[in-house]
């Protein structure tokens, strides 16, 4: 998740969009209100709507055939004009696989993170997601031995066998059975890494 996220208010000109995701090399941004709750989102596809609704003085392309919806947002002016909205959004607790899924189903590219009031706290993009799957094996070992063993279940790592290895991992400790509590943890924590058994 990017925490330092780049956002528009309500009333940004088309122009001033532009310049924001240029600068900032982003290809969308949330569209927040007064109170920073995310409204919606404008991307460069949004943008490229209204590009692609004026005529060709050429006239070798046809003027595409837009829905109503579609052809008010490619005359819109301001962010609240122009973005995809409502705003689909996950929580900052959500495992990789929860927010993948909402992206897959919701058919988006990033999801604008929330706390319980609302507010924006972050951004998640499909990059962000697949980043899980670029770490090197004994990295996710060391850390599933520090934050899920010693931190969480107070186990000494001797005590358990972590394996970790093409996206996957699965620990071996016949103390912990389904009916223990531990087993919840190990079943959460495999949830939140985004990996199966």
């Amino acid at each position: 998740m990017t925490r330092d996220v780049v956002r528009a208010r309500r009333d940004l000109p088309f122009k001033e969009i532009v310049r924001l995701l240029a600068e900032n090399a982003v290809t969308a941004v949330p569209v927040v209100d007064e109170l920073d709750r995310p409204m919606g989102v404008v991307s460069e596809a949004d943008l490229l709507r209204k590009s692609a609704d004026l005529s060709d003085p050429n006239g070798r392309t046809p003027i595409p055939h837009l829905e109503a919806w579609e052809r008010a947002k490619a005359e819109g002016a301001r962010a609240e004009e122009l973005m995809s909205a409502p705003a689909v959004c996950a929580r900052p607790e959500w495992t990789v696989t929860e927010a993948a899924r909402l992206m897959e189903v919701q058919d988006v590219k990033r999801l604008p993170v929330v706390d319980e009031t609302d507010k924006l706290l972050g951004i998640v993009s499909r990059r962000d997601l697949l980043r899980v799957f670029r770490r090197d094996d004994d990295a996710v070992r060391e850390e599933i031995n520090r934050d899920l063993l010693q931190q969480t279940m107070g186990l000494a790592p001797s005590a358990v066998t972590v394996e970790a290895g093409r996206g996957r991992w699965f620990s071996e400790d016949r103390r912990i059975q389904e009916s223990d509590p531990h087993h919840r943890t190990v079943v959460q924590e495999r949830r939140r890494w985004g990996v199966r058994r």
